[in-house]
């Protein structure tokens, strides 16, 4: 009788907040090799012949594809560079693998092959459009994608692996009457914060402006996100890329910024010392970004607003908080406005009465007697991910310091707005707001 073929097990572990990857080959487990804090949670592949593992690492500062023997030994880096990998599809004999990648454009990704073997990535896909979430199929010979552009949303593509035959799945998905040419492109800016941290931002130009014109800064949430060149793969900030073609529309100057601690620009750009509640660094990213518009000749500096959800609407309340003599008006999106209050997903240092007093600090909560500047805010009700006290508590001490606010209250909604119909009034209004205060 034949023998049975042995097991061949792989795994991840995580102990506290230090990171192990652990892998074991055929027989007991045992360990290989180890990572600690810069593994990725992205599993592991077994390469053709199971005599290598494949698994994400930000060993060097990026999120990268390493191989390793099953018999251990040293790491291979299959996808070396300041870039980072953010999707892996390993074709059907486990080959090669497509990535979605930011490398050599790095506010917009694009797919590479990498050769499991080792070599140098090809790229797929180039130019000005988004190519995201990677399948491999038909034995190989064909990847499904989806792909944006910085006027059409993202629809399903399927291409070659050579870059050849690219077609849309279904162009019928996007409405005739979908306003493509009206969109604007928006440009790749870069400026400098006040520490010298270099901040890429995308800057939405109102078509036909003429004369100074007022300007808005939106801030992503997360904090780890990052916004792109174009239409966004997350619902959520979708609707805000598709928002800030809309101000753009009604005249506005929009600078999206990518501030510290989100993701795209590598591990030590995301774990920025002194972020959030640590003492809210990023903030001098916005700071930026407002001076950065000011500086511009087409831009009126005492009719610049800001604008953002969740994280985005923490950094509007602390800009108004902050720096009313900056930000003429601000829209703030269920925003966190006291750190000392536990934020679901987001681990608040509290536990000594100095990173208590810092949360506080980073807070606009503790600077509200210097709000000058009107501000709505917007919130569900039953949001899970930011307490709708956290909005309550802000207006009450609004209301004590004559603050001119204003509120939309959404009865049962939660953090990301589950209705259509929600999302479009918060958006009118918000237009509406902006229009009222800045024009």
């Amino acid at each position: 009788m034949a023998s049975e073929s042995p097991s061949f097990a792989c795994r991840m572990s995580v102990t506290r907040s230090r990171w192990t990857t652990s892998v074991c080959s055929p027989g007991p487990s045992r360990w290989l090799t180890q990572a600690v804090g810069t593994a990725k949670k992205s599993g592991i592949r077994v390469t053709p012949t199971t005599t290598r593992l494949l698994f994400m690492s930000e060993r060097d500062g990026w999120a990268h594809i390493y191989s390793i023997s099953s018999e251990g030994g040293a790491l291979t880096a299959l996808t070396p560079g300041d870039f980072e990998v953010e999707n892996v599809a390993v074709s059907p004999d486990k080959s090669f693998v497509i990535i979605a990648t930011n490398k050599n454009d790095i506010d917009r990704r694009h797919l590479w092959k990498v050769n499991v073997a080792g070599g140098a990535p090809e790229q797929i896909t180039k130019g000005e459009a988004i190519e995201m979430y990677p399948v491999v199929f038909n034995n190989g010979r064909t990847i499904a994608l989806l792909h944006s552009t910085a006027r059409d949303p993202f629809l399903p593509y399927t291409i070659s692996p050579d870059g050849s035959n690219m077609k849309p799945l279904a162009p019928q998905a996007l409405p005739r009457e979908f306003p493509s040419a009206q969109l604007v492109v928006p440009e790749q800016v870069i400026f400098k914060a006040a520490d010298g941290l270099e901040i890429h931002g995308q800057l939405f130009k109102p078509k036909n402006a003429s004369g100074k014109v007022p300007a808005i800064v939106f801030m992503h949430g997360g904090p780890m996100r990052e916004m792109l060149l174009g239409w966004h793969y997350r619902d959520y900030y979708h609707n805000s890329y598709a928002m800030n073609q809309y101000l753009a529309s009604r005249g506005y100057m929009v600078l999206s910024v990518n501030y510290r601690s989100g993701i795209g620009y590598g591990r030590a750009f995301r774990l920025a010392p002194h972020r959030g509640a640590r003492g809210a660094s990023e903030y001098q990213d916005i700071v930026a970004g407002a001076k950065y518009l000011q500086s511009r000749d087409d831009v009126d500096k005492k009719r610049i607003g800001l604008w953002g959800g969740s994280y985005g609407g923490y950094l509007t309340a602390l800009g108004l908080a902050r720096n009313s003599d900056i930000f003429a008006a601000g829209v703030d999106f269920h925003g966190v406005h006291d750190w000392s209050v536990n934020v679901a997903g987001l681990r608040v240092p509290t536990d000594t009465a100095e990173r208590s007093r810092v949360a506080r600090e980073s807070s606009p909560i503790s600077a509200v007697d210097k709000w000058r500047s009107p501000v709505l805010l917007i919130h569900g009700d039953d949001d899970r991910n930011v307490e709708f006290s956290q909005t309550v508590n802000l207006v009450r001490r609004l209301r004590a310091q004559g603050v001119d606010f204003e509120q939309i209250i959404y009865p049962d909604e939660i953090h990301e707005l589950l209705l259509h119909e929600d999302w479009l009034r918060a958006y009118h209004a918000t237009a509406d707001f902006f229009d009222k205060h800045l024009k």
